[in-house]
């Protein structure tokens, strides 16, 4: 069966996902190597020990208020509410509603920080049953650094959407880089003239990127984008309720996507020191091509995407779906197969110095693999999930999700007694499996399965390539390396010449190409 045809009006809003997916793609790839820039800085000053998974685990608290106000979902709420009115032309009513919507979730945030700052070391105790008294002390004082950035992420978000809904990438691009630089910069500085540096610098980088990169950056973009302060009163304007008619579902439901993270590290807890540093540095490392492939696409398929469901062009919104979708789905698969075959020495390469030893580098190269199987399932997601959100549907990818979550614990925990760290890393794909499924059979059964078949058959023609792929880089890899180990040239020339087999290997096949570009 050929693929459903797009209608003629849409081949210019695919030129202009393109670009944007361009845009956003470059963005996520310089934030992810400067995300893994920062994490090479880490672990070469602190390891993988006690140090480092006290610092992980002051994101945790900060991270569930953030998921309270639905801060993940914000701009994917907020961007359907705004398109809206400028495609009506109304643009002041577009700045009332943001207005109107900002000033609560501002006033909310605030309110949940200053609250939750008494109760940061009981909840510790009770969340990581595995840490010293030592740990969650250290674990309590670097919350309560990183704490108050949530303030500024969820303002972030907020201006970042107001960008997207106005088909603009490139200023929301450089936030994270700003983010992750500040980090970096903490973390040294916090570490000069130390000689057992601990976690500080790179918390207090964190609280400097987000008011620097995530919120003042954002201000300023949105401004350029329009942003005006609002004519006329706000209160009760409709969009108040309206966004909350969308986002309370997210906030109630949180979905497996955002607790996935939270899940290994409590169960990873339980497995011993080190194990959360090792399944961190794991799923970051399997998040680089997940973000450059597929959160590019979604981020800036979805605005295009809610125009489209905003004209009620439904027909031209499944073929938007489709053209998104199969690129993402190879190259992913390409991807899970190149991580699979070059953990070690890509993982050696990025972290192996310093306070991060060999045995380090194993155990995380371990979990990459498990993590690497789910990478074309994220990249589904990614654009599933948006389609839903694209009509105002939050309800049936939060049900789903939540679910899934449900059907996560008893997984992490069944896996986590028989395999340890590499369990919780497959404890992960499962679980994400899961929700995949969900989403599609959701999605389709509404919207016809006949929008299924392409992607499906561009993932059969994948895969074969991709595992021809993985299977020649890892040949190729162990080809370069010695039988004994290797150190830090040598297996960043395995990982090179891997790298370059594994995207000869899948570029030969003609239909690879038609489908990267049909």
């Amino acid at each position: 069966m050929t693929d459903p045809a797009p209608a003629p009006p849409a081949r210019s809003l695919y030129r202009r996902m393109g670009i944007a997916a361009a845009i956003v793609a470059g963005g996520v790839l310089l934030s992810r190597v400067l995300g893994l820039v920062r994490q090479i800085v880490f672990a070469g000053l602190l390891g993988a020990g006690a140090t480092g998974d006290t610092y992980f685990v002051a994101f945790l608290i900060p991270d569930v208020l953030n998921y309270l106000l639905a801060g993940a979902y914000m701009a994917i709420t907020l961007i359907p509410i705004l398109t809206r009115r400028f495609a009506t032309g109304d643009e002041e009513d577009a700045w009332r509603a943001f207005w109107a919507i900002a000033r609560p979730l501002a006033i909310g945030i605030t309110a949940l920080v200053v609250v939750a700052m008494p109760f940061v070391e009981p909840i510790l105790r009770a969340i990581e049953p595995g840490f010293t008294d030592a740990q969650v002390a250290n674990a309590t004082r670097l919350t309560r650094i990183v704490l108050p950035a949530q303030i500024f992420f969820i303002l972030g978000q907020l201006l970042t959407a107001v960008q997207y809904a106005r088909e603009r990438f490139v200023i929301p691009t450089l936030g994270p880089l700003v983010y992750n630089v500040a980090i970096i910069v903490g973390g040294v500085l916090g570490a000069v003239g130390r000689d057992d540096p601990g976690a500080d610098g790179f918390a207090w980088g964190a609280l400097a990127g987000a008011v620097l990169g995530i919120f003042a950056l954002q201000a300023w973009g949105a401004w350029r984008a329009g942003l005006r302060f609002p004519v006329g009163s706000i209160r009760k304007h409709p969009a108040f309720r309206r966004y909350f008619a969308l986002a309370i579902p997210l906030m109630l439901g949180q979905s497996l996507v955002v607790l996935d993270e939270q899940l290994g590290r409590s169960f990873g807890s339980l497995v011993g020191e080190g194990a959360v540093s090792w399944l961190t540095f794991g799923r970051l490392t399997m998040l680089v091509p997940v973000g450059v492939i597929a959160q590019a696409a979604g981020v800036a398929t979805y605005p295009f995407l809610a125009r489209l469901a905003a004209e009620g062009r439904l027909k031209d919104l499944s073929a938007a779906i489709v053209r998104a979708l199969k690129p993402v789905v190879l190259l992913s698969l390409v991807a899970a197969a190149g991580l699979m075959a070059l953990s070690v020495p890509v993982v050696r390469v990025l972290y192996e110095r310093g306070e991060f030893g060999g045995a380090d580098t194993l155990a995380t190269a371990g979990t990459v693999v498990f993590f690497a199987l789910g990478v074309p399932l994220w990249g589904v997601q990614q654009i599933l999930a948006r389609s839903f959100y694209a009509r105002e549907q939050m309800w049936a990818p939060v049900v789903i999700g939540t679910l899934a979550t449900v059907a996560a614990v008893p997984i992490y925990w069944g896996l986590q007694e028989a395999m340890g760290v590499n369990g919780l890393a497959l404890a992960s794909t499962l679980s994400i499996l899961v929700y995949t499924i969900g989403l599609a059979v959701v999605w389709y059964g509404r919207m016809g399965w006949e929008w299924a078949r392409p992607v499906a058959a561009s993932a059969a023609r994948g895969l074969p390539v991709a595992a021809a792929a993985g299977f020649a880089a890892w040949g190729a890899a162990a080809w370069v390396l010695p039988a004994g180990g290797a150190g830090q040239w040598r297996s960043l020339l395995a990982a090179l010449v891997g790298g370059v087999v594994l995207l000869g290997v899948a570029a030969l096949p003609p239909w690879t190409r038609r489908d990267l570009h049909s």
